[in-house]
């Protein structure tokens, strides 16, 4: 079977090098491109993508998948070459099961759906974007027809990004995690809250730029196969193992901002950068899911970097950065700052308790989307009235309401929300397995060493790329199935410290 598994690498490492393509036309739009060019850029993205597509859905790869199936079912499940027949059949069934003209239109729509929001949002102006996000629900809609036979029209669009889930398990996993969260967020907002004016200073752009960038560097990531711009919404994007870039938005009077996003999108590169090389230019070379690579980016920012530890070790660096700003100010009192729980409007700038909140929100008003059950243009009054009644607060305009994430502005509705509160559940997971294996990883992060646990994650999960599912990753890493129980245990001994429970 060599010649037929050489000639299927082959025409994937194509196909992969096109898709790199796209994603540096993706990463310039939303860093350096004038606004004259989205239109073009737009038609761009839409043609590499449709070649991507075809090329991908060819029935000549078709062909060496069922000559190579044989092969693979001799091999160990484990084996490489077993896993990289078995991911890129799952994915060409998928991908040969939508239409290119349809991908097509969906790419153009994004990219220019993109950049109006850019314009949308700080002008406060839902009703000039409204008629595109109904055209972006109806091509999700469309792609989830492509899968006919499902429970719920999310179903296949959940499915994508993490593989197994759907809307009924979603929903359930979603109830039990609201009666543990609730209980704690009421106990912790019903008290005074944590003074935080210490991170509202001035804080120079530059200065923060490079201290994250300190810390990223000493966590793992290598600049000599990445960098970090700015952006509106801060993302990671990857075009090939040695290239995978970060982006941040900083605001000069808030530290928090620039520094805790530098630590999540390192996170997600971090996972990135840590693939098996040998897996470059094949479906293998990836996350494999939404949840678990969230489950990195909030491990680095928060189970570490925003950990008591940690700071006994930073802040005194911070301090020398910052003198003027923190130098009168204790490690207990920013360590409460940049840990504070208050009911707030914004998903990114949500502490650990309400978090989930947010992203619950987000899923159950895009399923009523999908459903048909909420129109678009009665899309900000369903979300003002959820957040009136699920945090008790409301958004003083639809910038700072349904205005305030890309998401469903930039690509599809449906299937994404979901992987953030996954990944905050395995990230507590897989942090109490690293401390299971090397309880000394504490006692290093408060020396500004990461070495430990960056090897551990690498080992354990990074390396493997898209090789297992999330469910598989997680039973081989745990030894059972994904619960709740250490992510609750985790936030109910930090708060309850914090917040004298």
């Amino acid at each position: 079977m060599e010649k037929q598994l050489q000639e299927l690498k082959q025409r994937l490492q194509e196909i992969s090098t096109i898709n790199g393509a796209t994603a540096v036309l993706g990463w310039d739009q939303s860093t350096y491109m004038p606004p004259g060019g989205a239109a073009a850029r737009g038609q761009q993205m839409a043609v590499l993508g449709r070649i991507a597509h075809e090329k991908f859905t060819d029935t000549a790869v078709g062909r060496l998948l069922d000559d190579l199936q044989p092969y693979a079912e001799s091999l160990p499940y484990d084996h490489d070459d077993a896993a990289l027949i078995r991911v890129t059949r799952r994915n060409y069934e998928r991908a040969t099961k939508v239409p290119a003209a349809l991908l097509a239109t969906i790419y153009a729509h994004g990219a220019a759906t993109y950049q109006q929001w850019t314009v949308a949002r700080p002008a406060n102006d839902f009703a000039s974007i409204a008629p595109a996000l109904e055209k972006t629900i109806d091509y999700s809609r469309q792609i989830a027809d492509c899968f006919p036979g499902y429970d719920h029209i999310a179903d296949p669009l959940i499915d994508f990004a993490d593989l197994g889930m759907k809307a009924e398990s979603v929903r359930a996993l979603f109830t039990e995690l609201r009666a543990a969260l609730v209980p704690i967020a009421n106990a912790i907002t019903s008290q005074e809250p944590a003074d935080d004016s210490c991170l509202k200073q001035h804080f120079p752009e530059a200065q923060q730029l490079a201290f994250g960038q300190e810390i990223i560097k000493a966590y793992g990531y290598d600049f000599q196969r990445g960098r970090q711009d700015k952006t509106h919404h801060p993302f990671m994007t990857k075009f090939s193992i040695g290239d995978v870039r970060i982006t941040t938005r900083v605001k000069e009077h808030d530290l928090s901002e620039a520094l805790f996003s530098t630590l999540h999108e390192a996170g997600h590169a971090l996972y990135e950068q840590g693939i098996n090389p040998a897996y470059e230019g094949t479906p293998l070379n990836g996350g494999t899911s939404a949840g678990v690579h969230e489950s990195q980016s909030r491990l680095w920012e928060n189970l570490v970097g925003r950990s008591r530890t940690f700071w006994e070790h930073y802040y005194p660096k911070l301090q020398a950065t910052f003198p003027e700003q923190l130098y009168h100010v204790p490690l207990e009192t920013f360590y409460r700052a940049i840990n504070k729980v208050q009911r707030s409007l914004i998903r990114t700038d949500a502490d650990e308790v309400t978090y989930n909140l947010h992203v619950m929100i987000r899923f159950d008003l895009e399923l009523a989307l999908l459903e048909g059950k909420l129109a678009v243009k009665d899309l900000p009054a369903a979300w003002h009235a959820r957040y009136e009644s699920d945090l008790g607060l409301r958004a003083p305009d639809d910038r700072d309401g349904v205005l305030q994430d890309v998401h469903w502005y930039s690509g599809q509705v449906g299937g994404v929300f979901q992987g953030y509160t996954l990944g905050n559940i395995m990230s507590a997971l897989f942090y109490a397995q690293a401390l299971q294996a090397h309880p000394t990883i504490p006692a290093e992060i408060g020396a500004g060493e990461f070495g430990t646990l960056h090897g551990w994650l690498r080992e354990n999960i990074y390396q493997h790329g898209s090789k297992f599912t999330a469910n598989e990753l997680v039973e081989r890493v745990t030894g059972g199935p994904l619960t709740i129980a250490p992510y609750i245990q985790y936030l109910r001994a930090k708060y309850g410290e914090l917040y004298q429970l």
